[in-house]
């Protein structure tokens, strides 16, 4: 098969083959060298290497010096769920997750953060920082924080394993109800980087949530940093005959 187009638009045909090309293979399976593509496509080497390079940098194909290009690891997926009726429900995302904490600490809250949780910028807020693992592997920095006042003798271990809400809950008498996320993407800086094992500025998704329990006072304020390569969210949408 031969590619008759401008190089631009060479390029993302022969990302779209390797895309169908790719679709049913397992994570860690070999792809075809660069020079047999180039033979296969009948496309240069530059156009080639440059829809591979598009690839590994979504995360869908992985360099390995010396030994290929091999397909990428599932990505892991979060879905969004609409809710009825007053309970609190965020699906969980795939996977076995565990949490490293790397920072854990009250400090001033501060007039940004005192904004956010509706408090004194002199009232003390528990500031959590964790890593956050999935099957071994690093996928999201979680920047949190409490107002102290709600959460004393919260203790890292805590934070480590199992449903946060559940312990707010269960130990705290905090019962969560709403809360209204945003998500845009970004990119990782330095630390995020090497946190997250991606290169500097790599593609990351960046999550804010503000948490309110049942009579409606904020009890959380959320920063994530989530890897752009290995994690989406999904979300399943219905329409009515108003529906645009």
């Amino acid at each position: 098969m031969t590619l008759n187009m401008r190089s631009g638009l060479k390029r993302d045909r022969v990302r779209d083959v390797l895309l169908d090309f790719i679709a049913d293979m397992k994570p860690g399976e070999a792809i075809p060298s660069e020079r047999d593509l180039c033979r296969e496509l009948g496309v240069s080497r530059p156009t080639v290497r440059a829809a591979i390079d598009d690839l590994v940098m979504s995360g869908l194909l992985v360099r390995e010096h010396g030994r290929g290009t091999f397909t990428g690891p599932h990505r892991v997926t979060q879905a969004l769920a609409s809710t009825t009726g007053n309970s609190f429900y965020a699906p969980p995302a795939e996977g076995n997750w565990l949490s490293r904490i790397l920072e854990f600490g009250s400090t001033p809250a501060g007039a940004r953060l005192a904004t956010r949780l509706q408090l004194s910028p002199a009232d003390p807020v528990l500031r959590v920082v964790r890593l956050r693992v999935v099957d071994d592997e690093p996928m999201a920095i979680e920047r949190i924080h409490l107002p102290y006042a709600l959460v004393d003798g919260l203790v890292p271990a805590d934070m480590e394993s199992g449903s946060f809400y559940r312990l707010l809950r269960e130990r705290f008498n905090v019962d969560v109800r709403t809360a209204v996320q945003t998500i845009e993407p970004t990119v990782t800086d330095e630390t995020e980087a090497e946190l997250l094992h991606v290169p500097q500025h790599a593609p990351a998704l960046l999550f804010e949530r503000t948490t309110r329990d049942v009579g409606g006072r904020i009890v959380e304020f959320t920063r994530s940093i989530y890897r752009g390569d290995r994690y989406r969210v999904t979300s399943e949408l219905s329409f009515n005959a108003d529906s645009g």
